[in-house]
């Protein structure tokens, strides 16, 4: 187990008896790139995740070695310098500490191993559970308590500082998740509940296109992004109370359909219709009704490759072969966007054969292995025991 590897490396290198801290990826079961436009979101935290081993130093600095795909060992001295780095998440801890620094927040001298069984760039947030992760580490060694919404709020500034212009959804997912239960966020006022995911007899598989995907290199997010607030400006023209397309109806669509372009109108379709779909989803995940929540899973997958554009071949492709599966209930791709995994929802007797049929076919029809990863619901960023 990997959290075994990392305090066990922490043990050996440090010689102490770390804090083992784990930040769980995330899922979204509905309601994607609606978070940035104030809309509904229907995540859960997951099982899989990056664990953090910490203690205090004496050092003056805080050291920082990873178990992730390229090992390196960083060195941040309390006053925000550092040597020159290679590896992508050193950035995140870099623009963590600059932000506790401006904050005047008392760091302390810490050493840290992290690693974890996220896959990369596989639209699980490895990003938010990095960085709420290494924060959290933070206030465990320093004994200065920061506020979970405080956590992501900084986890979000630290994600706009290397270019990716996120919304709240995966910090607060990660943060305030809970097991057996969906996450309910209203990103307009961060009002939250948790929804009970009570499906007897489906499981919910996660299957990897292994198609990796970058946003904050990838502009095709904030491209997004800002067609939606093109349709903001005009509607707040004759509306000047609307501050984001969740005050935005599609009558007002049509109103200014001659002031925007049409992809502009497009995409703010698609993230009015998918506020609807969480809703929705919530609903018939009440209710207990399997085959319901499939439909929205479908629902959501197409609009996201017609609408939003955000999806590839290969992503459709996975989820065309599902559609044609007995037991297989619906799927979707997950996440920002352009690779990454779909979520399936798949009746439990017929789970082992349904899995191969979609991997069998996936690499008949693109040449590429896809893996899958079971999926259990868990808490969220916690002191692991």
């Amino acid at each position: 187990m990997i959290h075994n590897k990392v305090k066990s490396y922490f043990e050996d290198n440090y010689l102490k008896n770390p804090i083992l801290i784990k930040a769980p990826g995330r899922i979204n079961l509905i309601g994607e790139h609606t978070d940035y436009n104030q809309g509904l979101v229907l995540p859960a935290s997951i099982e899989k995740g990056i664990y953090f081993a910490v203690s205090g130093n004496k050092e003056n600095n805080i050291q920082i070695e990873s178990f992730l795909t390229q090992p390196e060992k960083i060195v941040f001295q309390l006053n925000g310098e550092h040597k020159a780095f290679e590896s992508f998440w050193g950035n995140y801890f870099k623009a963590i500490i600059e932000i506790l620094i401006a904050k005047n927040y008392p760091l302390k001298g810490m050493n840290c191993v992290f690693g974890g069984d996220i896959p990369i760039g596989s639209g699980l947030s490895s990003s938010a559970a990095l960085c709420c992760g290494f924060i959290y580490a933070i206030t465990q060694v320093s004994d200065k308590e920061i506020s979970r919404e405080d956590i992501a709020l900084i986890a979000q500034a630290a994600e706009h500082k290397i270019g990716l212009n996120c919304g709240l959804m995966d910090q607060y997912a990660v943060l305030f998740g809970k097991k057996g239960n969906a996450f309910f966020l209203d990103c307009n006022d961060l009002s939250h509940k948790y929804i009970p995911i009570n499906l007897d007899g489906y499981s919910w598989v996660l299957i990897n296109s292994n198609i990796k995907h970058n946003l904050a290199v990838d502009s095709e997010y904030n491209k997004r992004r800002v067609s939606c607030e093109n349709i903001v400006k005009q509607v707040q023209a004759y509306r000047p109370q609307v501050k984001s397309l969740r005050d935005i109806s599609k009558d007002d669509l049509v109103k200014v359909k001659n002031k925007v372009n049409e992809i502009d109108i497009q995409r703010a379709k698609y993230i009015i219709e998918e506020n609807e779909r969480v809703l929705q989803m919530m609903q018939e995940l009440t209710a207990g009704d399997a085959i319901a929540v499939g439909n929205v899973l479908k629902d959501g997958h197409w609009a996201m490759s017609t609408e939003y554009e955000i999806t590839t071949s290969e992503l459709d492709h996975l989820v065309k072969i599902g559609e044609e599966l007995d037991g297989v209930l619906g799927s979707r791709m997950m996440g920002g966007g352009f690779g990454g995994c779909t979520i399936n929802l798949i009746e439990t007797k017929s789970l082992d054969e349904n899995i191969k049929a979609l991997l069998r076919s996936y690499k008949n029809k693109t040449g590429i292995d896809a893996e899958y990863y079971h999926l259990a619901i868990d808490d969220g960023v916690k002191v692991f025991e």
